[in-house]
């Protein structure tokens, strides 16, 4: 329950933004802030003026924040920004009763019981299995990873650090990029790829292998169509992006078994639409050689409600 007063604070903090509201245990939410890190010396002095800028006469005794990091213990460092805080201290700096923090796509994979038909896109065939695992992956300023498994008492999260699994090449094109990538750091893990970085060292390698100049393109701008007709390599460093988490994608349903479905979160996906459904992602998701015939069954989604980091962590607060 949110405390003794019915009402709780959720908040998603990712490496530049955090954004909360409160929730009810009637499962209602108001509409959530939106904060800059860099506006801010701490998490602490950010939840403060959430709550200062609140006019409900109830103050909220408990909380429930989703952090891009992992969580083992007291002590939590973002993982992409220079913020650490005690979850002790920061509870009691709060005055709740209970203040639970959890991986960021911990609560992605909370809130996947309680999309709608509306919240997600199916891309490709397949039917989930009931009861069986399900698998989530995100692009955005990082690559998460997370999984729901039911259990006995109600389903529970895993929360681990898959996104920085090694990258593998399915192409040769893959395989020159890659290369390029090994010159320039120890290890290419899949997020220095597939990410909003990720899209920005595709671009960049492809212009290396065209011996061509980069241009100083965001992630959205590789992403975006209008860019595409300017410089072709924006398109193609998109497409290999889509590939390349199908690939890692079917790796996941592999690994977890994840035959209730494998959906993908954070926030590059959802942004390209109907180009992502038919980009290779679905093809490559199931190119597993002998296994194909366990991956086709395996649905995939794409969440495209905003911020589901939130409901799940509504989801979460509403459990003893």
């Amino acid at each position: 329950m949110a405390g003794n007063s019915g009402i709780g604070l959720i908040g998603d903090v990712g490496a530049t933004n955090a954004r909360f509201a409160l929730a009810g245990v009637d499962g209602s939410m108001t509409t959530p802030r939106l904060y800059a890190l860099n506006d801010f010396s701490s998490l602490a002095d950010t939840i403060d003026a959430y709550l200062a800028e609140q006019t409900t006469p109830v103050r909220p005794l408990d909380g429930v924040l989703a952090v891009a990091s992992p969580v083992m213990g007291d002590r939590v460092a973002l993982t992409n920004h220079a913020w650490t805080f005690s979850t002790d201290e920061l509870r009691r700096h709060l005055r709740f009763d209970r203040l639970r923090i959890i991986n960021d796509f911990a609560a992605n994979a909370f809130a996947i019981p309680h999309l709608s038909a509306d919240d997600r896109v199916q891309v490709g065939s397949g039917e989930p299995a009931a009861d069986a695992p399900i698998g989530l992956i995100g692009p955005g300023t990082g690559l998460g990873v997370g999984a729901l498994v039911r259990a006995p008492g109600g389903a529970m999260t895993i929360s681990g650090e898959g996104g920085h699994v090694t990258m593998a090449p399915a192409t040769a094109r893959e395989s020159a990029v890659l290369e390029l990538m090994r010159k320039r750091y120890d290890h290419v893990s899949a997020e220095r790829l597939l990410s909003g970085p990720g899209l920005v060292n595709l671009y960049g390698a492809l212009c290396e292998l065209a011996e061509k100049p980069a241009a100083p393109f965001r992630p959205s701008q590789i992403t975006s169509p209008s860019v595409w007709n300017e410089d072709p390599r924006t398109r193609e460093a998109t497409e290999m992006f889509c590939a390349m988490l199908g690939t890692i994608a079917g790796n996941l349903a592999l690994t977890l078994g994840a035959r209730g479905g494998v959906y993908v979160a954070g926030g590059i996906v959802p942004r390209l639409g109907q180009f992502f459904a038919e980009s290779k992602f679905r093809e490559r998701f199931e190119a597993k050689g002998r296994l194909r015939t366990y991956l086709a069954p395996i649905p995939t989604f794409v969440i495209v409600r905003p911020l589901p980091g939130l409901l799940g962590a509504a989801a979460l607060l509403r459990q003893p």
